[in-house]
């Protein structure tokens, strides 16, 4: 069990640091339908944040303390009011983070000044690519993905995003393709610069190497493939106490397109809501002084975070 490997380094129950990222999920609403994706995400979904629930975020936000604001999907930038929250978080002096799929750029002709749109706010652009090839990255999120995130990335770079001297960060993400653990991070951003420059003429910050957890698509995959008892103990035997005390849960939360609080954007997948009495799991009655005296909820899904380096949304933990 997850939890006696916690307790195993007086860390059960996990509890809380200092809140510093408010991590917002506009809705599952996507242009793409990617195969390793826990939020199956996808252009049917109909789940969307409202504008009332946005404020609700603001007015949390405002409270929390947090100095980040993350903002994900699905596609976030499909929410019709994305923008408008995007400016109203300006307003608070938040660093703001966007998980851009770099398609959506070329998908209609109104997210095309999207590149311009981030810039102006100084966001930071944080963008899934599983591989420098075509073949690759095109069996993970589909056909002709490659070629047009390739496309967004010059865009991006053409308006000052992850060239060196520049203030605009555009950090990339690699996920595997199958079950195992992603590679060494620093190694792998190597490669990727060197191959997306020498081949593309693409640059940018930082690659972020993130372990695939065991939860809905990519847990599919698995129980199709017959790889889920040998993937579960690939993580287990990885457990790294290291990356366990860094977790991402312990400074963030995790807000669902309904309004309603997580510790982690899995466990908000998995409907696992936050360790508090049932009202005050929502934004209407955000109460800070109870969140940050919260336990954090875990399962076995969690060894995915722990395992090797370690694993959150900004990469390696340890």
């Amino acid at each position: 069990m997850f939890s006696e490997k916690l307790g195993q380094q007086n860390l059960f129950p996990l509890t809380t640091n200092k809140l510093e990222i408010f991590q917002v999920n506009l809705g599952k609403m996507c242009n793409q339908v990617c195969k390793h994706c826990h939020v199956d995400a996808g252009p049917d979904r109909k789940e969307i944040m409202t504008k009332d629930t946005m404020q609700l975020c603001l007015d949390a936000i405002a409270k929390s303390g947090a100095h980040t604001v993350d903002l994900t999907g699905g596609a976030p930038e499909m929410n019709p009011y994305f923008r408008w929250f995007v400016e109203e978080l300006t307003k608070l002096n938040k660093n703001i983070i966007v998980r851009c799929n770099l398609t959506i750029i070329l998908a209609n002709k109104k997210y095309n000044d999207l590149p311009e749109f981030f810039k102006a706010h100084k966001i930071e652009v944080v963008s899934s690519l599983p591989y420098f090839t075509a073949s690759k990255t095109d069996s993970q999120r589909g056909d002709g993905v490659f070629e047009k995130s390739i496309m967004a990335l010059a865009m991006l770079n053409e308006v000052g995003y992850g060239l060196e001297g520049s203030e605009l960060k555009l950090n990339l993400v690699y996920n595997p393709s199958g079950a195992f653990l992603p590679p060494d991070q620093m190694a792998l951003e190597k490669e990727f610069k060197g191959k997306l420059k020498s081949l593309y003429n693409i640059s940018f910050n930082k690659l972020y190497a993130i372990t695939n957890l065991p939860v809905s698509r990519f847990l599919e995959y698995l129980v199709r493939s017959e790889n889920y008892d040998n993937y579960m103990e690939k993580l287990l035997n990885a457990y790294n106490p290291v990356a366990a005390e860094n977790v991402m849960c312990r400074n963030t939360l995790s807000v669902s397109w309904d309004g309603f609080i997580y510790d982690c954007d899995f466990n908000q997948m998995l409907e696992m809501r936050i360790d508090v009495e049932n009202k005050f799991q929502h934004l209407s009655n955000f109460n800070l002084d109870k969140l940050n005296k919260r336990n954090i909820k875990t399962n076995q899904h969690c060894y995915g975070c722990t395992a090797g380096a370690g694993s959150s949304c900004s990469g390696n933990l340890a």
